[in-house]
């Protein structure tokens, strides 16, 4: 993986654990009418981080198919459930850095140049195509969430 990914990959923890300085009364609101709180967002990454350890990181290895993505909706809906079980942001802001730092960790020890496939998919991903991805869905979630603490 090259280090730009990994930095970036690695940086959002950062961003996530600041907002622990912030009242938790804030980051239960939506962020607009009918959207996620940050806690739920906070929520989504960490619930898409734990999928990615548990289901695709230990299978990344040259020539593999991995486990296709779940339905996104599902996915998110069992997400939202998920999270009810942390009594504060807090607490899920912990949890969500500690499984970051998992993945980050199992998915050092992947090869640069392992290939492979997800789902019944033909396209071939590498760890760094495979982590933009991420990274990318980690900066449209951060920016929701600098958008909504900017108004507050």
């Amino acid at each position: 993986m090259t280090s730009k990914s990994f930095g970036n990959y690695e940086k959002t923890i950062n961003e996530v654990l600041k907002l622990k300085e912030i009242p938790e009364s804030h980051l239960l609101e939506p962020i607009q009418e009918g959207k996620w709180s940050i806690r739920e967002i906070i929520g989504h990454l960490f619930y898409w981080d734990k999928f990615n350890l548990d289901y695709m990181a230990p299978h990344m290895t040259n020539n593999a198919n991995l486990h296709p993505f779940p339905d996104h909706d599902i996915h998110n809906q069992e997400a939202i459930k998920y999270i009810d079980r942390y009594k504060s942001v807090a607490s899920l802001i912990d949890e969500f850095s500690k499984i970051r730092l998992q993945l980050l960790d199992k998915m050092s020890s992947i090869e640069n140049d392992a290939r492979f496939t997800i789902g019944t998919g033909k396209r071939q991903f590498s760890l760094d195509s495979f982590i933009t991805i991420f990274v990318n869905h980690d900066a449209y979630h951060l920016k929701q969430i600098r958008d909504k603490l900017s108004l507050n």
